[in-house]
């Protein structure tokens, strides 16, 4: 079901009653806490057969034991768990309570008041600063940033710590810090209904008689912190609940460990093996009130319960009796089953939490951002011993996430290794001299390369050189800022910003963009390009590209991306030698560990760029089939692309990978790396940090896109 909604107006969003912004992840209130607790704790097999058994103690015909003596230590039991739980869940109030009264600046009859999150609701507009918690998913309407950027960290949602950009529309981005303007926006938005996609969103934006496409790039999510940017404006599309951040959490669950399931068994069996000496127990019993104990029914007369043998005869009374003697057994044999057992796990966990919490050893040292262990619950401690699979990302986990450019090849020929007199190659050290940058003023300290061969041909302005670093130098979503003086990118990937850096050391100097153009140093002078639309990159489609106008009016598109995307795509005339010869490289690249894009641009016509760009237009508003005509759309503009190349991309291993992963495998737990990669670097890397080893009998490598073809190879 679609959302509608409209800005500055909660009596008009009254009407569609959407959620507050008021989070809960407590499981238990004052009200609800002692029947639920008790259902819970009674799932335990070992609670409710005490329980059965305080039952059972309450008949004086059956019970030669006072009830007192089983429900005073169940009591003790069951006050011990709900006392820890009852403590766990306040916690979770008090974190609750702690995010629903943190403060943000709300629009409200045209002044700025300062309101708890609690009070936030769909359609308000929100005024947030630098290093602010966003109070709810956001329509980003404007920023202090030029062309409306804003940057955020998404380290609370997807654990990624580099900056992301997001752009308000360039039909709200006018509106600026002026409080009449924002005051008087009503907008009226049309978007999907409420979902737990972190990476897509489908809307519109209906104002002024016009309307815009909105995407995942407009969007800010609940839980991102704004960054480096002083101010920016947004309005609330979904609250509390519905928000992407809440709808991933899921609701709050009564969880129960293997270590539960286990004692429940092995309790169950307890119990079995108890009823069963019961049973042999009234058996025998039965035998000898038949053989003896029915002869001296005149010294020792039955109890009224049991029927008169005179009248029914001696065959049901003895029924009766040792029916009667089964439940008497297993009051008599309760302690078979231990009534502690529950509270010692209980105790041990508890302490074992408190431990967790102050282990210095489990503590990891980042400046500002040091974090120690937490124990966010005290019932799970022992999960993490059972644990036979990790499944491990590979960037950023195994890896430094810190890319430097190594290699390149360009129109069939590698650059990056240096060679002797002989051809070999030769290895570099930290003593082999870089290449010197110093005729660049905007070359970086830290950027090194070590083939001179490439310098000398990006200087002699070989053609097919250039059309290489201009790929680099415009096909990206890389933002330029100015520190004290001094060129810093920030980009929303550390490949970019790597690839971006390398032509910036090289002469082709990414400067600045505006949501129109993008302007670059290309040896040493200002050249502006008109952007004219972005092909964004995603995990389906592995590749993005730029349009761009040059200043001499030709129309260009610009691609990267990995090389199972761009191969296929590329036109008839390209040579086959240098496809070739790229793949080849490519190849040795990913043998040494490296990550790879192939690079490839289009000479576009004019006419033909119009009548594209019209449907794409019409696509981006379209919300029941969006993605599917884009896709469309994108994949038409991006076939018969010319090869240029390829990079080599270097992310080195963290400190104390190998080791890690060495134990993890003595402790027998089967580790599972995803990647991206090329099948070669993946398997370089594998045996860089001790994923594979030289004695292992086989490394298996299926190559397929869907399921149907892994089960087929």
């Amino acid at each position: 079901r679609e959302r509608r909604l409209r800005a500055n107006d909660q009596e008009h969003n009254k009407q569609f009653k959407y959620a507050n912004n008021i989070i809960k992840t407590s499981k238990y209130n004052l009200l609800t806490f002692l029947p639920i607790n008790l259902f819970e704790q009674f799932r335990r097999i070992a609670n409710a057969y005490f329980l059965i058994l305080l039952i059972l103690q309450l008949i004086p015909q059956i019970s030669s034991v006072s009830w007192k003596t089983t429900l005073f230590p169940l009591l003790i039991v069951l006050t011990f768990t709900a006392v820890k739980d009852a403590y766990d869940d306040i916690q979770r109030h008090i974190s609750d309570r702690s995010v629903n009264n943190r403060k943000s600046f709300v629009v409200r009859n045209g002044q700025l008041l300062e309101e708890p999150w609690s009070k936030v609701t769909v359609g308000d507009v929100i005024r947030m600063t630098s290093n602010q918690f966003v109070a709810a998913d956001l329509l980003l309407l404007s920023t202090s940033e030029p062309h409306g950027i804003a940057y955020i960290e998404t380290k609370e949602l997807d654990g990624e710590t580099n900056l992301k950009t997001k752009a308000a529309l360039a039909e709200t981005e006018s509106m600026g810090d002026r409080l009449d303007a924002i005051a008087s926006f009503n907008g009226e938005v049309l978007c999907e209904a409420p979902n737990n996609k972190l990476d897509k969103f489908q809307g519109q934006l209906q104002w002024n008689q016009k309307r815009s496409a909105i995407t995942n790039e407009n969007i800010l999510l609940r839980g991102c912190i704004l960054k480096n940017t002083r101010w920016c404006y947004g309005v609330v599309i979904f609250a509390g609940r519905d928000t992407k951040l809440m709808m991933n959490s899921g609701k709050s669950q009564f969880k129960r460990t293997s270590l539960d399931r286990f004692l429940n068994i092995l309790i169950l069996g307890i119990v079995v093996f108890l009823l069963a000496m019961c049973l042999i127990c009234c058996i025998l019993c039965g035998v000898w009130e038949w053989e003896i104990g029915r002869f001296f029914t005149d010294y020792l007369p039955w109890d009224s319960i049991i029927p008169d043998p005179a009248k029914s005869g001696p065959a049901a009374s003895i029924a009766v009796i040792a029916t009667l003697s089964f439940f008497s057994y297993i009051i008599l044999l309760n302690t078979v089953v231990p009534i502690s057992l529950y509270v010692s796990v209980e105790v041990i966990r508890f302490v074992h939490s408190m431990w967790i919490n102050y282990d210095s050893q489990m503590y990891f040292e980042n400046g500002e951002n040091s974090v120690g262990a937490q124990a966010r619950t005290t019932s799970l401690n022992e999960e993490l011993g059972q644990v036979e699979y990790i499944f491990s990302d590979k960037t950023g986990t195994l890896t430094r996430n810190i890319m430097t450019f190594n290699k390149a090849s360009i129109n069939g020929k590698s650059y990056g290794d240096l060679r002797d007199r002989r051809g070999n190659i030769k290895e570099i050290t930290e003593r082999t001299p870089s290449v010197d940058f110093s005729f660049n003023p905007h070359h970086e300290e830290t950027f090194k390369f070590y083939d001179k061969s490439l310098l000398d041909a990006t200087r002699n302005n070989v053609s097919e050189v250039r059309e290489f670093w201009l790929i680099l130098a415009l096909c990206h979503t890389v933002m330029a800022e100015r520190d004290k003086g001094n060129l810093v990118y920030q980009a929303q990937s550390p490949d970019e910003a790597a690839l971006t850096s390398a032509a910036r050391n090289f002469g082709f100097v990414f400067v600045s963009r505006t949501p129109n153009s993008i302007t670059i140093k290309d040896n040493g002078r200002d050249v502006t390009y008109e952007l004219l639309a972005i092909l964004d990159f995603n995990n389906d489609r592995k590749r993005m590209s730029v349009i761009l106008k040059t200043p001499e009016g030709r129309i260009k598109l610009y691609c990267k991306g990995a090389d199972m995307m761009i191969m296929p795509r590329l036109n008839n005339q390209s040579s086959t030698s240098i496809r070739d010869f790229t793949i080849a490289h490519m190849d040795e690249f990913a043998a040494v560990g490296l990550r790879t894009l192939c690079l490839a641009y289009k000479d576009l016509d004019m006419g033909y760029y119009q009548d594209w760009n019209k449907h794409r237009k019409e696509a981006a508003v379209d919300m029941v089939s969006r993605e599917r005509r884009l896709d469309e759309l994108y994949e038409e503009m991006e076939s018969g692309l010319t090869l240029v190349g390829a990079t080599a991309i270097e992310d080195k291993l963290q400190d104390g990978v190998p080791e890690a992963i060495a134990r993890l495998k003595q402790a027998n737990i089967k580790i599972w790396v995803l990647t991206g990669d090329k099948t070669e670097t993946a398997i370089n890397i594998a045996y860089s940090c001790n994923l594979l080893s030289d004695d292992m009998k086989h490394t298996v490598v299926i190559d397929g896109t869907t399921e149907n073809e892994v089960e087929v190879r």
